[in-house]
């Protein structure tokens, strides 16, 4: 799509919790961008948020955008595609944080009304960054199997949705896309519910057509956290971990061992934003996390609940 935006962009951000606020900061450090507006329905979250930067808080939404030319979505995930179909009616492009919507019908409207307003839609799915500097990303080669964990403890965050669409949803994202695929051929699935409505904690197993398998559990009631992935090849092992920012690798795949020296390695997040900007500008072809694969993982998210029950 043709961009006819210019820098600096005026920056707004619809929620003002604890993303948000990451948000906000990655807007105040982009040359690029200047932190305009916050927006909230909680006016005194709103105003703290904006205070901190110097900006102006909103607690009516229409007014918020019209005093910004780019949006991040960092409010609750049951308010994404409501608010994220707000922001591309109003002719904003928009970064919506993960996951795109709760369910794979709201994530393709939206990705169908970002197409027909010619916006650029992101998603938060800044992870996939740190996969390029590794040089995972460049293998042409799918896996014939990834294992992957991501566990905490209870925090009482994010409990509108389930854990699925608040943890798995990272791992689901990178394995769909080293195996080249976004639907499974069979599914099986374990669950359980202990602090909320939802599932805290989920097990997964899945086969795809080109024979790649997949393993994933997530838990947000875990004793400890612990987020790590193998990645298995005919040629070896790829064993990453996430807290660590390490990995080992046995295969004959040319990664880079000074990855943390990028900064996509450093910073996954504002280079997720960076990237998002320079779409928006029209520097690059599209966001490092389109709106498509977002809704691939809110899809692939949504069919593991149905499949628990949930």
């Amino acid at each position: 799509m043709t961009s006819t935006a210019t820098s600096p962009l005026r920056a707004g951000v619809i929620g003002a919790g604890v993303f948000g606020g990451y948000h906000a900061g990655k807007y105040v450090e982009n040359p690029d961008t200047t932190l305009t507006a916050i927006f909230d329905p909680d006016k005194d979250r709103a105003q703290a948020l904006a205070d901190k930067h110097g900006v102006t808080a909103y607690s009516e939404v229409g007014v918020f955008l019209e005093a910004v030319d780019v949006v991040t979505i960092a409010s609750p995930g049951v308010t994404h595609a409501q608010m994220g179909a707000r922001v591309l009616e109003a002719g904003k492009p928009v970064l919506i944080e993960k996951p795109l919507a709760v369910t794979g019908e709201e994530a393709d409207q939206l990705v169908k009304l970002a197409d027909e307003m010619r916006l650029p839609l992101a998603c938060g799915h800044q992870e996939r960054l740190v996969f390029d500097v590794m040089g995972l990303t460049a293998i042409q080669t799918p896996p014939k199997r990834i294992t992957a964990w991501r566990e905490g403890p209870w925090s009482g965050r994010s409990t509108d949705i389930s854990v699925t669409f608040d943890l798995m949803v990272h791992d689901l994202d990178l394995a769909l896309t080293l195996i080249g695929q976004d639907e499974a051929e069979s599914l099986s699935v374990e669950g359980k519910s202990e602090r909320s409505d939802s599932l805290d904690e989920v097990s997964m197993t899945a086969c795809f057509a080109n024979g790649a398998e997949l393993e994933l559990k997530a838990s947000r009631i875990a004793d400890d956290r612990r987020r790590g992935m193998v990645v298995e090849y005919e040629e070896g092992v790829i064993e990453i971990d996430f807290v660590a920012r390490t990995f080992k690798n046995t295969t004959g795949f040319d990664l880079n061992p000074d990855y943390m020296d990028t900064p996509e390695g450093r910073d996954p997040l504002g280079a997720n934003v960076a990237r998002f900007v320079d779409a928006v500008l029209g520097r690059v072809s599209g966001p490092a996390a389109p709106g498509e694969a977002g809704a691939a993982a809110v899809r692939f998210a949504e069919r593991i609940d149905a499949t628990a029950g949930k």
